[in-house]
Formats: C-alpha cells, structure tokens, sequence
C-alpha cells in the first residue's frame, strides 16, 4: 500500500536523492534491457529525442532508468526516451533503479513519469487511463490518486476516447487543442461533433468560441429565444461546476430559481457523478 501511496506524489518519492547508496542501483548493458510494453507513449519525437542523445553524450545519463529484472535482462518501467537517446548516443551501459513491479505499477510509473514531463498526447493520458481502469479495476478517484491528478481531470481526459476518429485525429495533429475536443464533447452524436470539427478549423475558433457554438448547436429553440443574454458570472459558475464534476454543465438562471443541467456520456460516468455528489464518505 506505501509503494501505491508513493505513485501520486511523483518520482522523486521513488528515486533517492543519494543515487549511490541506493542498493538497487546498477550499471547495465543498454542491449540488456527491452522496452516497457505498457509504456503509455505511442510515439517519439525524433528531434526531441536527437537532443537528448546530444545532451546525454555531452554530460552523460544524469538520471538512472527504472527497471525491473526478468531472467537475464531488464523491461523498462521509466525511462524509455532516456534509454532510446542512450543508445543513439552510443553508450554501452547506463544506470538502472532495479525494482520490482507489477504489470500494474509498470504502467503506473511509466504513466506518472510522462505525465510529469508532459510527453503525453491527451489521447495516450486517456488511453492510459482507460487501460489502469479495464485491465486492472481501479476507479476513475483510484487512478486519480495513482497519478497525482484530480478524479475531474482524469474523467474529462477519459472522455476525450469518445469522440469519432476524425476528431481524434484532429486533436492528434494539432488542428484542435484538448479544450476544443472536450467541447465538441457537449455535442449529441459523431457527425455533429465531425461538423463542428470543420467548422472550428475553418474558421479558426478558439476554446471559449467553440464551446459558444456548441451552446447555439445544442440549445433548443425556445431557449434560444428566451433565454436572456448569460451574465460573465453564470458563465464562470458554469465552468466552475463542469470541472469539479468532470462533465458539460448547463446554468440556465430565471428571475426566480432556474436549472442545473448535469450530463453524462456512460454509466462509468453516472457512477463516478454519483460518488462524488451522493456517496462522499
């Protein structure tokens, strides 16, 4: 339970200021170690990584890879730029934290590590997300509390793998950012949301005009007719609302009263809304 606690607080829980006296600390044979197969990342930038190997061969592996033992060799847990660039810059061997680990803390580790050097597509924080929750039946709270993030965050990037494929690839080549995607979120169904896609490109919206035209598109006539001009407060509640409960959030205020419309996209979601709203303890 402490090693799982550890995961949340970041890797420097895990690796000790004093590399040296750490007895788990090796120097292994780069050949000697094969890739984490539930490294979350799904891709490397080439540029990134020939920077890294320059920087490597002029000043050496400052930090150790994290590994763990099978037979003769060792599968990465943490560190596969920093042992890809170790080899591009020719190095034979390297220094290793040997740990032991489970498929489930491997996926952890890599996934906090990224995470903390921001080298994760939205898309592949999602699909590790997804992966913590299906492979190994944690909550969306429990993976929370994994990676350091809040259950709100984890659940809106979890969304993000409910959009169409072209979306996705949008999202993937930079046309759009997260906060685009997750407005396109708020629309009914995937040509709508492949609709909206274009039109955000096109015509260059931002996040706060994409979730405007998500507004127009998804609010019903009468409300369009109605409905008085949304005060900056209404607004800012409404975000405020939408991230504490990690889903689209609809504030419609009247003269006296009004409505608080919370959405929901699966019954994962409607559990993870209920816990959160009902079941506190």
């Amino acid at each position: 339970m402490a090693r799982r606690k550890a995961l949340g607080k970041g890797l420097e829980a895990l690796i000790p200021t004093q590399l040296q006296a750490e007895p788990g600390l090796r120097q292994i044979s780069v050949d000697a170690i094969v890739a984490n197969p539930h490294q979350p990342r799904q891709a490397l930038d080439p540029i990134a990584l020939q920077e890294l190997s320059d920087s490597i061969r002029e000043h050496g592996l400052i930090q150790p890879l994290i590994v763990t033992e099978q037979g003769q060799r060792y599968q990465l847990i943490a560190g596969e730029r920093r042992w890809r660039a170790a080899r591009l810059a020719g190095l034979t061997r390297v220094p290793a934290l040997v740990k032991d680990a489970t498929s489930q803390q491997m996926l952890e580790l890599a996934l906090v590590e990224n995470i903390q050097r921001a080298d994760l597509t939205p898309l592949e924080k999602a699909s590790a997300y997804r992966q913590l929750m299906e492979d190994f039946g944690l909550t969306q709270a429990q993976v929370a509390q994994r990676v350091g993030k809040s259950r709100a965050a984890v659940a809106n990037c979890v969304r993000l793998l409910h959009l169409p494929q072209q979306v996705k690839e949008g999202l993937a080549a930079g046309q759009i950012s997260e906060g685009h995607a997750r407005a396109l979120l708020g629309l009914p169904d995937a040509e709508t949301q492949r609709r909206a896609l274009r039109r955000v490109i096109q015509r260059g919206l931002n996040v706060r005009q994409a979730e405007e035209l998500v507004r127009r598109w998804t609010a019903p006539a009468p409300e369009r007719k109605l409905e008085p001009e949304r005060s900056p407060e209404t607004e800012a509640l409404e975000r405020a609302f939408s991230e504490a409960l990690g889903t689209r959030v609809r504030l419609v205020r009247r003269k006296e009263g009004g409505r608080l419309i919370i959405h929901f996209y699966s019954e994962e979601e409607l559990t993870g809304l209920y816990e959160l709203i009902v079941n506190r303890s």
